[in-house]
């Protein structure tokens, strides 16, 4: 019964990417959470080398970006219920370069250059090595580097997702995207651009500049102007705040129109009074997708905005900037030297 007890829990620890104390086994050097909390509770230490099952691959980190999403699962907001003791690995984008792969993965190889959007259930990437499912990998865009890469995975595949599978955001179509500086809206903006859309984006003062190198149609500063005094008639709204923008954008959208919020749950009542479809939306790992991306930034309708990058043992560091809530683009983790 014992040996039972001890093997439902090792196996529960590696779906949530935990590190588990195996004094016989390889170790990296990771960041870890040996409880929830501030974050101080990130701790570089020694950890379990991962191994590639079945239609799984070995990455060897080479960056990995840190999202709004790592600090809530820090926090223990995310993983309700879930068992610390161990300790859990953070981190859900990665770029990097296969080290092996497990019997059943056939899509990569040893020496291929990647980038991953790791299952938040399972994460692992605040580690010098990663394991990923074939299902959430794809080749690495060749036109970046990757501290570039790693910023990529889940912040835009949250854009495509939102805008392309849920508001079917297409060329003539206006878009109106609250936060679009950020790591997922700054993608955003870029994705709508690229299908042909007409894009009006919020930012504050200080990320004005970066709306207007993305090429926004209609940049707004929020500090002084109500985006619902200068907009109306557009065809979809992705909110990526949690101010007060959700409930203030139903007026705005025209009859038919879509809201896909990526924070708060839209109100449906006034989404039916305004004849509008709302959602919130949360994404998952697709390959697929990450291979959309790949195109764009290929043909160079793409480029990840990075703000930011500290060492893997300051991960904590990077958490207290992305919990300021106002991070320009990305902030990724070094973790090795890129290959020359």
């Amino acid at each position: 019964m014992k040996n039972k007890i001890l093997c439902a829990l090792a196996l529960m620890s590696a779906a949530l990417g935990i590190a588990t104390a195996q004094t016989d086994a390889p170790t990296m050097k990771a960041v870890v959470a040996n409880e929830f909390g501030s974050p101080e509770v990130l701790k570089y230490q020694d950890a379990p080398k991962p191994e590639p099952k079945n239609d799984e691959i070995l990455v060897r980190v080479v960056a990995a970006a840190v999202n709004p999403v790592d600090t809530y699962v820090r926090q223990g907001k995310f993983l309700k219920g879930t068992d610390v003791h161990g300790g859990i690995i953070l981190g859900y984008d990665i770029a990097g370069i296969v080290e092996k792969t497990g019997s059943a993965a056939k899509r990569f190889k040893p020496g291929d250059q990647v980038y991953c959007y790791l299952s938040v259930i399972r994460g692992g990437g605040y580690a010098e090595y990663a394991v990923a499912k074939e299902s959430e990998t794809a080749l690495k865009p060749r036109n970046i580097d990757f501290v570039e890469a790693a910023a990529v995975p889940l912040a835009a595949t949250t854009a495509w997702q939102a805008l392309i599978d849920s508001a079917k955001v297409d060329k003539g179509r206006t878009v109106l995207i609250h936060g679009g500086s950020g790591g997922v809206g700054s993608f955003a903006i870029q994705i709508a651009k690229a299908r042909g859309a007409k894009v009006i984006a919020t930012a504050s003062t200080a990320h004005q500049q970066l709306l207007k190198q993305l090429a926004v149609d209609q940049a707004i500063d929020y500090t002084t102007t109500k985006f619902e005094d200068v907009v109306k008639d557009v065809d979809v709204v992705l909110n990526c705040v949690r101010a007060d923008a959700l409930d203030r954008s139903y007026g705005v959208v025209k009859k038919g129109g879509v809201i896909v919020s990526i924070t708060d749950e839209p109100n449906q009542t006034e989404c039916a009074k305004h004849g509008i479809t709302c959602s919130r939306m949360g994404a998952h790992p697709d390959s697929k997708v990450l291979e959309e991306l790949t195109k764009l930034i290929e043909s160079r309708k793409m480029k990840p905005i990075v703000s930011q990058t500290f060492p893997l043992a300051e991960a904590s560091k990077a958490h207290q900037q992305v919990e300021t809530r106002h991070t320009l683009g990305k902030i990724v983790l070094k973790v090795a030297d890129e290959p020359k």
